[in-house]
């Protein structure tokens, strides 16, 4: 009779999910969730103006190789390369192989672009939200409660302005489709859905490991629907746990070897890490409500404070909760905690990774389940005519704060400048937003506001890159040897710091070179390929050295080895098709210069030298050509005996 009840209920609670749906097509099908997507976007607008910032942009995409030269003729190469590897500890190689797709599209002088596909993707999440809100069986006030809350809520700016949060609105673009289908499925199961499933699951989980929680969600999908969890529920998720054990494993080894989780355990041992996760909880659940002094970094702090210890009570007080909620039959309740507990859990930093303990784009996916306790709840009390008034002021009071919060916190992320200037309001006395500011200052020619953020650094926590970064500036403003025995004295600092950086001795060789020391410079150059064998910049330094010394053949042998690490930069096959041109080797000049066009054919001197090229090998008409070419991309600099012998006016 038990069993019998229990079925009863589900059939009930599917009946009630198709009489939800029908009322919904009633006031006009997928209106709601459009006029979500509406505000949503309206809200996020002011993203589309905002430029890259060096917050890991610069690591994943236009200083990434596999995106940075990512063309149509390197395509199956580029795209092998960007799924055989991670970046900067993170095996995602689907946002990486999106991001390499908006480089083709947009180039990297539109970050527009790369905002839209953003802000697109975001919209994609939303509208699933709305779907998954109705095919559980909340009205269309519910759902769009839902929906609205997922779409504008102020933490979810660093998903969608952060070019290099892809991944969130990626793996959330496949992880809900896939949730909303897998409850349609318990609703009218077919093999070809149960395919697709597991296709949009592997394309999550690719694009960001988070996504492993997912059969953890169709687990709370089966509670809520069905009241109970049975031994069948856990059996038919088997595929998907070991897909996500496989995916984890691959994830754990790219941070170590980054070395991301070494890191995390040297701020903080490992028994004390429970602690931090039951603070993050705790402050995840508060900003859900009240979303308060958002960061995009939020450091750990140099000590640990005592109060960190008296968090752990959230653990047990979320559980009793739940438990509670349980017994008492409240399935929206430990469906929503719940869902949220087992989205966000692994996000804790009870393992410890990066350098942040809490992120606002932790919580993409996880605040979904807090989102639907408050539509469901609103919803009801929407019909409530006593608490109907009540309800539409919060609603809308809450609508109009959210949107204002986030319509700000979009303009943290406006640039490198505005990013680390807003995390130096709370955190001034962390080394990594000063030197990430000097950083950007630099490259703006802003000498002296650079230099003193990267004193500031410095005097804050001496480290070895941000010696390097302060003597890369001496370097490059230098007008003295004055000036370049400052840049010497902070690598020498560098290195002292980190011995064994082959990127640092590479860089102190450019110094040696540029003060006429070559014996120093050969010795640094050759230090830094000891310590990094795949030290590009060591190759390259050094190849310009020995090219400059008349070391042709050496020279070429450093060219060619950084070809092997970085086969898609063009200048590369440039500076070795020239090398072979000084060595009369026209034949495999040639090959080199054509593979340097292929890449980029906007470069006047590549052009340029192909020309020499042809007229060392008698084909003076496709000299012409090449000359005619150089001189339309702004090339100043073709010699007059070369015009007057391809008959080009003076």
């Amino acid at each position: 009779m038990a069993k019998q009840n229990k079925q009863q209920q589900s059939s009930d609670k599917l009946k009630n999910t198709v009489a939800i749906e029908t009322t919904t097509k009633q006031f006009g099908g997928l209106m709601p969730v459009f006029i979500c997507l509406g505000i949503t976007a309206m809200v996020f607008a002011n993203t589309l103006s905002n430029k890259f910032v060096n917050w890991d942009d610069d690591k994943n995409f236009y200083e990434n190789p596999y995106v940075e030269n990512f063309t149509s003729e390197f395509f199956i190469k580029n795209t092998i390369e960007i799924f055989s590897q991670p970046v900067i500890g993170n095996y995602n190689p689907l946002s990486i192989f999106s991001l390499a797709i908006d480089k083709v599209i947009y180039g990297f002088d539109n970050p527009g672009g790369w905002h839209f596909t953003n802000l697109l993707l975001h919209l994609i999440c939303v509208f699933f939200v709305y779907r998954i809100v109705i095919a559980l069986g909340l009205n269309w006030k519910g759902a769009f409660i839902t929906a609205l809350l997922f779409g504008i809520h102020p933490m979810r700016v660093e998903s969608v302005a952060w070019i290099t949060e892809r991944k969130d609105v990626l793996f959330g673009a496949f992880y809900l489709p896939a949730l909303w289908l897998y409850i349609k499925q318990k609703q009218y199961p077919t093999t070809k859905r149960t395919f697709l499933i597991f296709l949009l699951f592997g394309l999550s989980l690719l694009s960001k490991i988070q996504a492993v929680m997912l059969p953890l969600s169709m687990l709370m999908v089966d509670y809520y629907l069905d009241g109970k969890l049975t031994y069948k529920n856990f059996l038919s998720k088997l595929p998907f746990f070991i897909l996500s054990l496989v995916i984890g494993i691959v994830g754990l080894f790219a941070l170590a070897h980054e070395g991301s989780i070494e890191a995390a355990d040297n701020a903080y041992p490992t028994y004390t890490r429970p602690f931090i996760g039951s603070y993050s909880l705790l402050i995840y659940l508060i900003k859900s409500v009240i979303p308060f002094r958002m960061s995009p970094l939020y450091p750990y702090p140099t000590t640990m404070p005592s109060w960190f210890y008296l968090t752990v009570i959230v653990y047990f007080l979320f559980a009793w909760f739940i438990w509670k909620k349980y017994k008492e039959g409240e399935r929206v309740w430990v469906f929503g905690l719940g869902f949220f507990l087992v989205n966000v859990f692994m996000l804790l930093q009870i393992l410890g990774a990066g350098q942040g303990f809490i992120a606002d784009r932790f919580t993409y996916i996880p605040y979904l389940g807090i989102f639907f306790i408050i539509g469901y709840y609103a919803s009801k009390y929407l019909e409530v005519p006593s608490k109907k008034m009540m309800t539409t002021g919060l609603l809308l009071v809450g609508t109009l704060a959210f949107a204002g919060m986030t319509i700000k916190q979009n303009t943290v992320w406006k640039d490198s400048e505005n990013l680390w200037t807003h995390v130096l309001k709370y955190y001034q006395q962390v080394t990594l937003p000063w030197g990430n500011r000097a950083n950007f200052r630099r490259s703006e020619g802003r000498i002296l506001e650079a230099l003193a953020d990267y004193n500031k650094a410095i005097s804050l926590q001496p480290s070895a890159q941000t010696y390097n970064s302060r003597a890369r500036l001496y370097f490059d403003v230098s007008s003295s040897p004055d000036t370049l025995q400052l840049a010497l004295s902070d690598y020498e600092k560098a290195i002292e710091l980190d011995p064994k950086n082959g990127e640092f001795y590479s860089n102190r060789g450019a110094t040696y070179a540029r003060l006429g020391n070559l014996a120093k410079a050969l010795e640094d150059f050759n230090k830094a390929l000891e310590f990094n064998p795949n030290n590009k910049d060591g190759y390259l330094n050094r190849s310009v050295l020995y090219y400059n010394t008349g070391q042709n053949d050496l020279a070429l042998a450093d060219m060619l080895s950084y070809l092997k690490i970085d086969p898609f930069n063009a200048d590369l096959w440039f500076e070795t098709g020239r090398i072979y041109a000084s060595k009369g080797n026209w034949t495999d000049a040639m090959t080199n210069l054509n593979k340097a066009i292929a890449i980029d054919a906007s470069q006047g001197i590549y052009f340029y030298q192909r020309c020499l090229v042809f007229i060392n090998m008698n084909n003076d008409a496709q000299a012409k050509q090449d000359a005619l070419m150089a001189i339309q991309l702004g090339y100043p600099s073709v010699a007059p005996d070369v015009k007057q012998r391809l008959g080009i006016p003076q």
